[in-house]
Order: structure tokens, then sequence, then C-alpha cells
């Protein structure tokens, strides 16, 4: 018999392999309407027919520079497309086919949670470690067999740079604003929801293994992004996520955690381009090996403090 399985804990109410279709199903029916609501919104605004916020919308993401106002535009547009594709489809099903509620997301209040100020700097630590890891997949060569397939992933990714230097470029504080509430605020709930909410949860009750079901979530919240050549860096954040979920048994902290991760690169960046700090985090080569393999080390003795921490918290209140 499999164990069932939330944080810390058993749920009386374990999840059903068919459910994971159904979760496929609503994430994929999210994306299509949120594009749908995407299009309707183009055309609205811009007194255009649907075909023709289509082909704007293509203008936009392949030269978004030749478009006045573009910046806001992709933005609003991102976190619409973000909010219908993560966070909606993941609260309907848990809602309507799991038939939860959000506090079963958590065993623990957010109070009974021990080490919250360490989770900051638990994924600020863990960052030149990140960055010699990124630095590493970036320079992973596939085999010689499959030399046309690592072209194909390479040109992929530098088609998309452009768009992605555009919408990390801020001028001025409202830019900046938008861009924490984009980048940061919605990915980090909507993607905390679906990914170590509902599939860790889901996968670690299937696999009957809660380490399983953290590298596995993990690894398709590294997938869904479709950038390979960072798939190994954003699967060890992914997995960090995770395991700040199990010991804390509250999703209010891997969120937070992916907060701090995006807000502080995001912060980090316009503080750069307005010349208040010199340092590029956006350079990973940068990263000496020794202050990286520092951080990765200073990492785990944080997230051996956190476990301990919250161990002794749960043995506390289980004795009370």
């Amino acid at each position: 018999m499999q164990p069932s399985y939330t944080p810390q804990g058993a749920t009386s109410r374990p999840p059903t392999l068919g459910g994971l279709s159904m979760l496929v199903g609503f994430v994929l029916i999210g994306g299509v309407i949120s594009t749908l609501i995407l299009f309707v919104l183009l055309a609205v605004v811009n007194g255009m027919s649907l075909a023709e916020a289509q082909a704007y919308l293509t203008t936009l993401a392949t030269q978004p520079a030749n478009s006045p106002g573009s910046w806001y535009e992709l933005m609003t547009l991102q976190a619409v497309n973000h909010l219908g594709t993560f966070l909606l489809p993941s609260l309907a099903y848990w809602y309507l086919i799991e038939r939860r509620t959000w506090s079963e997301f958590n065993n623990r209040s957010i109070w009974q949670v021990a080490g919250v100020g360490f989770v900051s700097v638990i994924v600020i630590v863990f960052m030149p470690f990140d960055g010699l890891i990124i630095d590493w997949n970036q320079n992973l060569h596939l085999p010689e067999t499959l030399a046309p397939v690592e072209q194909w992933i390479r040109d992929k990714e530098k088609g998309l740079e452009g768009i992605t230097k555009y919408l990390t470029t801020f001028r001025t504080p409202g830019q900046l604003i938008m861009a924490l509430l984009v980048i940061a605020i919605i990915p980090a709930i909507g993607e905390e929801t679906l990914f170590r909410g509902v599939l860790q949860r889901n996968l670690s009750y299937w696999t009957g293994n809660v380490h399983v079901g953290i590298w596995l979530a993990a690894a398709l919240f590294s997938a869904i992004h479709v950038q390979f050549l960072g798939f190994f860096p954003r699967m060890l954040l992914g997995a960090l996520f995770g395991y700040l979920y199990l010991w804390s048994g509250n999703l209010w902290i891997p969120i937070l955690a992916h907060f701090v991760n995006n807000g502080f690169t995001v912060l980090m960046v316009y503080l750069h381009q307005q010349k208040v700090t010199s340092m590029n985090i956006e350079d990973t080569e940068t990263v000496p090996l020794a202050g990286a393999l520092v951080s990765g080390a200073l990492t785990l003795v944080l997230l051996y403090y956190f476990k301990k921490s919250n161990d002794g918290q749960a043995a506390a209140s289980r004795a009370s």
C-alpha cells in the first residue's frame, strides 16, 4: 500500500492517477483560453480583428522595440498567459477535481514554521553555486550524432535572447514594479501552486517516495520552461523549493523562495542598469569556482539548519 503524502504527513484523500490526465487537460485548456484572451485584449485595445491581433502579437514577440509601448503590452500579456496556464488551472483542478481547499496545501500554519527569515538567505546564498551550474549547462554538448538537435536548441534559445533582453531592460521605477509583479510575484504563486502544491504532492504519493516526487516535479518545472541550456540549474532550483516545502509544511515557503529568487535578480539587474552597482548578476562567467563551491556548501548547512529547526518545531507541536 502506498503511503499518502502531505509536506509532513498524511492526507485522508489521496490523489488518483486519473487525476494526472485531468490536470494536464486543465493546463492545456488554460493555455488555449489565455492565448485567446491575449488576442481579444490586443484586438480591443488596438481596434484590430483577431487575425490582425495574432499578426501583431507575432511582431511584438520578434521585433518588440519597433512597437511603441510594447514593453508594457508584452508584460501584461505575459501576466495573463501565466495566470491562465499555471495558477488558474491548478486551482481549478485542486478545488473541482480533488475537492480540496487552499488550506489543504498546508499542514502547518506559516506562524508554526521555524526559520522563515532564513528562506531568503538560503535562496540568495544558493545563487553563486547555481550560477556555476548555469555556466556548465550552457557549455554542455550533446554527442556528435545529436549535433543537429543541439544546433536547433541553441538556435531556438538564441532567438529568444532579443525579447528576453528587451523585457529585462528597466528604464523607470514603474517598469521595475511591473517587472516584480510579472516576473516575481505571479510566477512564484502560480508555478509553486502547480509544481509543488499539486504535482510534488501527487508524484510523491504515486511513487511512494517524497524525494522521487520532489525531483520529478523539479524536472517537470524545468522542462516546461523549454530552455534546455538552463535545464539543470532550474531543476536544482525546483528541488530546493521542493525541500523547503517538504520541511516547512507550508506552500507559502516555496512561494516566498521563488519570489526572492526572481525578485532579487530583477532588482539587481535594475540596479546594474542604473549604475548603482557594478555587479552584473546575469554574468555567470564571473562567478569564481571557489566562491561557487562555498556557496553550495553553505546552502547545504543552511538547509540542514532549516530542516532540523522544523523537525523540532513539528515534534514540539505534536507533544503539546
